[in-house]
């Protein structure tokens, strides 16, 4: 502890609280600044949820050093204004990582480039007449003269007058209609360029990948939508004034309990070590040993199955994700250090891409079941689903590494 062993607990949490609130309170203030600037108002969002995370979790944590009744109410509070204004950026993430896979999945492979048409052979030139040759001469000049006409006719096919002529391409016969029909090659040295999408699951996904997108698009930003009303509706309404007046009051002072003035290399590491004890033993519920094979095939199975058995097997990751954050708050507060651990904040992050996949996941499968959408379209949004299945696998393979490795190197 960096503040000395003279500090006393309450001293040391209102302290922080204190911090949290202020930053919480200049959130406040710069979303009402911001107006139209759309940009300035998601910077204030996002100060005004990291604050009320960081307070709702000290209260958590530290519950037996304050006031019971107005710690639950005010986490309660907390908890409903971070779930409500994190859906707007959660629905725009979303989509952008569902987009950004969706194009980068359905690359078409590349094609062969067409095989050139050999050259037209030149027409033979015509037999120069000697010279005194007569009417002999010119005979022999003129029949010269016809043979390379019928020659010139035969290699470009039928002339205008009988029928159709080629320039550059050998078209196939003309129906009834008068419409050009390509035809097959004559045989394997005759290739053709390939006409029409590609056949086979690569060019399914080609197909249907912008259809998958447009639903997509349509259905989450109809969300996105929704969530921003929420995100107004409840920063204009009443509940949120009331809990912007208790974190006010938090800022100047901190209702502690009388246990709080017991010294606090005495008291806090008690709560904190609560905190770590219960994400550790989360953590040791974890499939780590299937998590550390990189590809987790069984998992993978399991979350293909149903979207119940996906949320089943998520759940515990899920939860792992709050306890690491409650404990991580927990060392900002009390930590011999000084600091965080900067494991924790490693940790942290790949749990928060496995959120990110498996919502991503959750909401492919739930587009693929909109009623009458093309098969293209479901097989498209199928292999999203898979992609994204695979990004949680990876996701918990880089977790199971960071915490093995700091198991070990952990004195």
């Amino acid at each position: 502890m960096t503040t000395g062993d003279r500090l006393t607990a309450g001293e040391v949490l209102a302290g922080y609280l204190h911090a949290r609130a202020g930053d919480f309170l200049r959130g406040v203030r710069l979303y009402d600044e911001s107006g139209a600037d759309a940009a300035a108002a998601e910077s204030a969002e996002r100060s005004l949820r990291g604050s009320a995370r960081r307070i709702g979790g000290a209260l958590h944590t530290f519950r037996p050093l304050l006031d019971p009744g107005w710690a639950d109410q005010l986490v309660t509070e907390l908890g409903w204004l971070t779930g409500t204004l994190a859906q707007e950026q959660a629905c725009a993430n979303r989509l952008h990582r569902l987009m950004g896979a969706l194009a980068r999945l359905s690359v078409p492979a590349a094609v062969p480039a067409p095989v050139p048409a050999p050259a037209a052979v030149p027409a033979p030139a015509a037999v120069p007449v000697p010279a005194g040759g007569g009417r002999t001469g010119r005979e022999r000049g003129e029949r010269a003269e016809r043979g390379g006409r019928t020659e010139r006719q035969t290699a470009a096919g039928p002339s205008a007058r009988g029928g159709f002529s080629a320039p550059s391409a050998a078209p196939g016969p003309s129906d009834t209609s008068g419409t050009s029909i390509p035809s097959r090659p004559s045989g394997p040295s005759g290739p053709s360029a390939p006409s029409g999408p590609p056949s086979g699951p690569s060019g399914t996904l080609t197909v249907g990948a912008s259809r998958a997108g447009a639903l997509l698009e349509r259905r989450l930003t109809l969300a996105r939508t929704r969530a921003h009303s929420a995100a107004l509706q409840a920063l204009g309404s009443s509940r949120f004034h009331a809990v912007a007046d208790s974190v006010a009051v938090l800022a100047s002072e901190v209702p502690l309990a009388p246990i709080a003035s017991a010294p606090a290399a005495e008291l806090l590491p008690g709560p904190a070590g609560y905190a770590e004890r219960r994400l550790l033993d989360a953590v040791s519920a974890l499939p780590l040993t299937r998590a550390a094979h990189p590809y987790n095939a069984e998992a993978l199975v399991s979350g293909l199955a149903t979207t119940a058995d996906g949320e089943t097997q998520d759940a515990p990751w899920h939860h792992v994700r709050q306890l690491l954050r409650l404990h991580r708050y927990a060392q900002e507060i009390w930590c011999p250090a000084g600091t965080a651990d900067p494991v924790l904040t490693v940790a942290g992050q790949a749990l928060d891409r496995h959120r990110d996949a498996a919502e991503a996941a959750a909401a492919a499968a739930n587009a693929a079941r909109t009623p009458r959408i093309a098969p293209a379209t479901a097989y498209a949004l199928g292999v999203l689903h898979a992609d994204q299945r695979h990004e949680v696998e990876a996701a918990r393979y880089a977790f199971q590494r960071v915490w093995q490795e700091a198991a070990v190197t952990k004195p």
